[in-house]
């Protein structure tokens, strides 16, 4: 309860009995360490309890307490070794035999040079050992302008009454520019309002107040904030009515600034390791970009977008688009709808344009990572020419800003901009470290997704050149094929087929497959396609073929393997023989629509060497047909080869479709979705069904 009496007769009060105060100020200061050892033993614990230093450091604290009360004194200790204040009381022994009982109010501090977190406890004798001994002084005056610990007397007013030399030289201010003042008079760079409100219920209820933290710059150091850990007290008379406040006061800010360094050092290795994980997941430059946006809000920013060059996305090289300003392609943006200040922004995949003179295409002719701290009128000011953005975000809350550039391998391909509305701290250069290496690890991801799709495309297009685009059939004979590269996230193969005509009633089937991906399989593919072109010419049995075609991949500059059929069919006589080299066996369907695999000498891949080949010759109904095929159909991530075969033959056994349409069921019905590997299908029909009339040769010819 406030007190009723008049404010001057409180004062005066307060002034006659101030010597009386000291007796039971809880200013009595040990320090513990981390193992509970007694390392800082003050002059006032001393005359509490009888011990001189040398008696009590280096011994545990719990050695001069009574076994009755070691188990709170324990609680109390492992409570403030797990980072919270607490209060305890009981009972120990003094060095004359007698029990003091003490009221113990302990919080967390970091002694410098220590290992782990020590324990500061200011310790008070009980209040009837205080009243008993009243006549003295249970702690010497001596000690209060002694003590490294701030300490302060305040009166119901929260008006300083007296001040210790250790907090006048924490805050910079004598003790006369104290006395008889408020706090917020003597120190306005501090927030004196919480500090009253936390000493006011300190006056109300008696609960005393410890390990209050409080911010802010003193005159002994206006340009840095500072925290202290400030424990609060109420003095009562002998009726048991308040006559002030007690403060003791130990900055901190060491202890806390190791604290929030280590806590940010935490977060930056957890941010940066998921970000290993959950950036550049696929070789998807949009995707990449997006997900730099969704890890880093809201744990580094409120809003984030990533933006490339649109030559990045374009296959082209990034600088190309800054010799006359910047076009970019918005890749990423976190949140993507929601928030009034996001709204504002472009959206996923909107192309920017920007002058070369324009801050923001700056940003990445300077190749730095910029941070405006506090976004006002006057930051955003040379950008209001180009565009209205900025000043409408910062009308919308945004008061802090920072700008990475995405660079990988020397080249500039975008930047990200980070945002501050809700949180209202701004930016500072850790954050601004931290955003860099996001922004490195995202750049790099971007670009191998570029390399890789450049190289993909370029892969593609090569392969696509080489292959046949519509391969001519001697009469009697109907073709098709197709041919499906894989999907984005793997590489081109080196899947290959051709038809070549020996004679008017003969022709020459090949199918085959280099072992390998990118632009070397793609050429060497053209090689081989080239190859078998020339020798097929020659009218050689197959296993001869095969033989002077495994000679020559061993002689390519970068010798690869790679797996071949190749057959030759006469279609007067419904006949082919045929010779493999590793390559998937083919199937047939005969005219009653029976399928089956056909039976042939595997051999080996070409390349190896020293292989012998063997040719077969088989006999088939007329209009049977003839289905070759690359292993990208029939192999499936966790599926059996030999059930893929026999998933391919129970289809082709109930199609009744001819080579066009065989083509589709087959890419649609095995096919791997997304695709893992190539496919090429070769599919001829050999002669005509007894009873059904020969088709015309060019007219017959499908192809795609």
């Amino acid at each position: 309860m406030p007190d009723p009496r008049p404010a001057g007769d409180r004062r005066a009060l307060v002034y006659e009995q101030a010597g009386a105060w000291w007796d039971v100020l809880p200013v009595a200061v040990l320090v513990l360490d981390g193992g509970g050892r007694i390392v800082q033993w003050a002059m006032a614990a001393g005359d509490l309890l009888g011990y001189t230093p040398e008696e009590v450091l280096g011994r545990d604290s719990t050695d001069f307490v009574l076994p009755e009360g070691r188990a709170a004194a324990r609680s109390l200790r492992e409570a403030v070794a797990a980072g919270r204040s607490s209060t305890g009381s009981f009972p120990v022994r003094h060095k004359s035999g007698r029990t003091v009982q003490l009221e113990v109010w302990a919080c967390p501090v970091a002694g410098a040079g220590r290992q782990g977190r020590d324990s500061m406890l200011w310790l008070v004798a009980d209040a009837r050992e205080a009243q008993s001994t009243h006549g003295g002084r249970a702690l010497p005056e001596g000690w209060f302008s002694g003590s490294p610990v701030g300490l302060a007397v305040l009166d119901t007013d929260l008006r300083f009454q007296q001040v210790n030399p250790a907090l006048e030289a924490m805050n910079g201010v004598p003790a006369s520019a104290h006395l008889g003042r408020r706090l917020a008079e003597v120190l306005p760079g501090v927030n004196s309002e919480q500090m009253e409100a936390a000493m006011r219920r300190v006056l109300d209820t008696g609960e005393p107040m410890v390990n209050f933290r409080r911010i802010g710059r003193t005159p002994a150091d206006p340009h840095r904030d500072r925290v202290w850990s400030c424990s609060y007290f109420r003095l009562d008379d002998r009726a048991g009515r308040p006559l002030g406040i007690s403060a003791s006061i130990v900055d901190i800010t060491a202890d806390q600034r190791d604290d929030v360094d280590s806590a940010t050092a935490r977060r930056r290795v957890t941010i940066l390791n998921e970000a290993t994980l959950r950036v550049g997941s696929t070789l998807d430059v949009a995707r990449t970009g997006q997900e730099l946006a969704d890890l880093t809000v809201p744990r580094l920013a409120d809003i984030v977008t990533v933006d490339v060059l649109r030559t990045v996305t374009e296959a082209a090289e990034p600088l190309a688009g800054l010799a006359a300003g910047a076009a970019l392609r918005r890749l990423g943006k976190a949140p993507a709808y929601g928030s009034v200040v996001a709204d504002v922004l472009a959206p996923v995949g909107r192309i920017l344009h920007f002058p070369a003179v324009a801050p923001y295409a700056q940003a990445l002719v300077d190749r730095r990572p910029y941070l405006l701290a506090h976004v006002d009128a006057r930051a955003v000011a040379p950008a209001a020419r180009y565009t209205s953005t900025p000043d409408r975000i910062r009308r919308l809350g945004v008061h802090s800003l920072m700008m990475v550039p995405l660079i990988a391998r020397g080249l500039v391909l975008g930047v990200a901009t980070f945002l501050r509305a809700d949180e209202p701290t701004a930016f500072d250069s850790a954050d601004l470290a931290l955003a860099g290496d996001l922004a490195a690890h995202a750049a790099i991801c971007i670009d191998n997704a570029r390399l890789y799709h450049r190289e993909h495309d370029t892969a593609l297009t090569l392969q696509r050149s080489m292959l046949p685009r519509r391969p001519q059939a001697p009469a009697g004979m109907e073709i098709a094929h197709c041919y499906r590269p894989a999907s984005d996230v793997n590489e081109i193969g080196g899947d290959w087929y051709d038809v070549t005509e020996i004679a008017p009633d003969r022709a020459a089937l090949v199918i085959g497959d280099v072992m390998g991906h990118g632009i070397t399989a793609a050429a060497v593919m053209g090689q081989m396609r080239t190859t078998v072109r020339a020798l097929s010419r020659l009218d050689l049995p197959p296993d001869q073929l095969l033989d002077h075609l495994d000679h020559a991949m061993q002689e390519l500059d970068d010798p690869l393997l790679a797996t071949c059929l190749y057959a030759v069919c006469d279609t007067s006589t419904h006949r082919c023989r045929f010779a493999r080299a590793g390559h998937p066996p083919p199937a047939v369907i005969t005219p009653d629509g029976t399928a089956r695999l056909l039976d042939l000498p595997p051999g080996a891949p070409l390349g190896i060497g020293g292989i012998t080949y063997t040719t077969t010759e088989v006999a088939f109904p007329p209009g049977s047909l003839l289905v070759l095929y690359t292993d990208g159909l029939i192999e499936a991530r966790g599926h059996d080869l030999d059930e893929r075969l026999s998933e391919l033959t129970d289809l082709l056994g109930h199609t009744g479709q001819g080579p066009p349409g065989l083509c589709d069921t087959l890419v649609t019905h095995l096919a791997a979705t997304p695709a893992e590997d190539d496919i090429a299908i070769l599919i001829a029909r050999i002669g005509t069904p007894e009873g059904s009339p020969r088709p015309a040769a060019p007219d017959s010819l499908a192809g795609r």
